[in-house]
């Protein structure tokens, strides 16, 4: 037992030793560096792959090259890290950059160029060595707030070129960039009993433990009073001197009797691994109050690398004739730690507060796969979509079906088919497998064979057939028609769709197809006519906006430009 644990958290500490070069990168921004979220941070499926460095609230910052190098990649997608930028060095990493604004030189001619010949606003770009060199701080683009920011940030991370594994910032001598003298905060500790002969404190639910600050400057929590297999969980939060931001922790180790037990520490990690986010948290708890508890013990282990855990997965038994001890450190990347400890007694007691009631009779096995059928409807499950054994609400009445809800995660895609004998064929084209929440619908790729419709989905919930005949809709936000536009820079139009989501955008001037570029959060779309396609005197636009299903609107209109200005 000895040697099994001391082979587990040596292989955790490993990653914090690697050589990793201090001085080689310059910041990518002329600010101080101030974080609106670190690595590691536990966002909605997944944790956060690198620095969120704040940019005074405001665009248009100059972004520069944090080394020599050349761009391996470049991104722009309505989504995700939205105009991205990927930079890679000769010492085996590549630094990215995301939520641009706009890239700058040989880049943006290069991002222009790729738009028109590809003739779509989300592009991505592969560049071979010496294709596209840049200069450690070189001007590449600037700030913004695009794709699925939710205000204007520069995000900054490192990859490992052999690996493509993300790798803490701090690692890089970006500690000497932040002031850091504060400890992390463990704001509250939670107990699970784990099985269901267990009881805590006359509970056969998770509680929440009272802290107490000791004299030393460690807490102390209630004493627990268990029988058999317990948990602990944590809410915790991390900040440091100058961001003035509640962030992620940096390190989590607890120990039984002294003992390491389990552990996690945010050095590197791949990104197949970031949906686990949902196996470590109490994912439950998190839909109902918004509240992350970090848990620390695996009740069915999962493949998260930073974690290491003794042969018990961090689960505590509870036994006869021993007093023990449960610790609970936190520490941030500079050391500033904080400590919890919670006295654990074997005692017997009869339950106060029972279990809640079970209401399904479907049991899912997370390591087997299951399927599901009732009329119309099957439902494929393969082995490893849960994290845990737990008890499905499956039915299917009044053409909707029931899968649980939003209180399990699911780690990877289901399979749902629905055979239709409702519509007739000729509607049939404009059927989609739709996820409902109230009076809200979300569109999932389906496919169609004959009257049997599939579709993977990767949220429980409730799911139907639901047909789209309805257009997208396409406003001006200001008037164009017969109108000159000499002094205009732009054109923008706003384009939404309320059923299967809009799928395309196709823009034309006197028949040539022009970029719009489309800015998910406000639902506008924006030609400039700096792209140089306008003409001189007349012209006459075109715009196509077709949805998943296949709708379409077009909008058409004329207007006259002036060249000279």
């Amino acid at each position: 037992m000895r040697f099994s644990l001391f082979i587990f958290f040596l292989c955790g500490s490993v990653a914090a030793q690697t050589n990793y070069p201090k001085d080689y990168f310059r910041p990518p921004l002329d600010i101080p560096m101030q974080l609106s979220g670190n690595f590691g941070e536990l966002r909605p499926n997944h944790f956060h792959a690198g620095f969120d460095l704040k940019t005074s609230q405001r665009e248009g910052l100059e972004v520069h090259a944090v080394a020599d190098g050349y761009v391996s990649r470049i991104k722009i997608s309505t989504f995700g890290n939205g105009k991205t930028i990927y930079i890679t060095h000769s010492n085996g990493f590549t630094s990215v950059y995301g939520h641009l604004q706009r890239t700058i030189g040989a880049i943006e001619e290069l991002v222009k160029k790729s738009h028109y010949s590809e003739k779509s606003f989300e592009i991505e770009i592969f560049l071979k060595p010496g294709e596209l060199t840049v200069q450690k701080g070189q001007i590449i683009a600037l700030s913004g707030n695009t794709g699925s920011s939710e205000g204007p940030h520069l995000h900054f991370e490192f990859r490992d070129n052999k690996t493509e594994n993300i790798i803490n910032p701090l690692f890089f001598g970006f500690d000497k960039q932040i002031k850091d003298t504060k400890k992390p905060v463990i704001s509250s500790v939670y107990v699970y009993p784990l099985d269901n002969n267990t009881t805590v404190n006359q509970s056969k639910r998770p509680l929440l433990l009272n802290l107490v600050l000791q004299k030393d400057g460690t807490y102390l929590a209630d004493k627990v009073v268990a029988n058999g297999k317990i948990g602990f969980g944590i809410n915790t939060f991390d900040s440091d001197d100058v961001s003035f931001n509640n962030n992620g922790v940096y390190k989590v180790q607890t120990f039984y009797n002294g003992t390491p037990n389990f552990g996690y520490e945010f050095n590197t990690y791949s990104f197949d691994e970031m949906r686990y986010v949902n196996a470590l948290i109490d994912y439950p708890r998190y839909k109902n109050t918004h509240q992350r508890i970090q848990k620390l013990f695996m009740r069915n282990p999962y493949k998260l690398s930073i974690i290491t855990a003794d042969k018990k997965n961090g689960v505590i038994d509870v036994v006869p004739n021993l007093a023990s001890i449960y610790r609970i450190e936190v520490a941030d990347f500079y050391g500033n730690k904080t400590t919890v400890s919670v006295p654990i007694k074997f005692t017997v007691l009869p339950s106060v507060i029972n279990k809640e009631p079970v209401l399904s009779k479907y049991f899912i096995k997370a390591n087997n796969e299951t399927n599901f059928e009732k009329d119309n409807v099957s439902v494929f499950f393969p082995a490893g979509t849960f994290y845990d054994d737990f008890y499905m609400n499956f039915d299917f009445k009044n053409d909707v079906l029931l899968l649980h809800d939003d209180s399990v995660p699911v780690h990877s895609s289901f399979t749902i088919s629905i055979e239709d004998h409702k519509y007739p064929e000729t509607k049939k084209d404009k059927l989609f497998i739709g996820a409902v929440d109230g009076t809200k619908i979300s569109y999932i790729s389906t496919l169609q064979k004959g009257n049997v419709f599939t579709a993977k989905a990767k949220t429980l919930g409730k799911f139907e057939l639901v047909l789209d005949g309805t257009p997208p809709k396409i406003s001006i936000l200001k008037p164009i028609e017969g109108k000159w536009l000499t002094g205009q820079k732009s054109i923008q139009f706003m384009i939404s769709d309320s059923l299967s989501g809009i799928k395309s955008y196709n823009g034309y001037l006197n028949g040539n197809w022009i970029l719009f570029e489309y800015d998910n959060k406000t639902k506008i779309i924006t030609h400039n006519f700096s792209d140089g396609i306008v003409a001189d005197g007349a012209n006459e636009l075109k715009l196509i906006v077709t949805d998943n299903i296949g709708n379409s609107t077009i909008f058409e209109s004329h207007f006259f430009r002036s060249q000279k200005q």
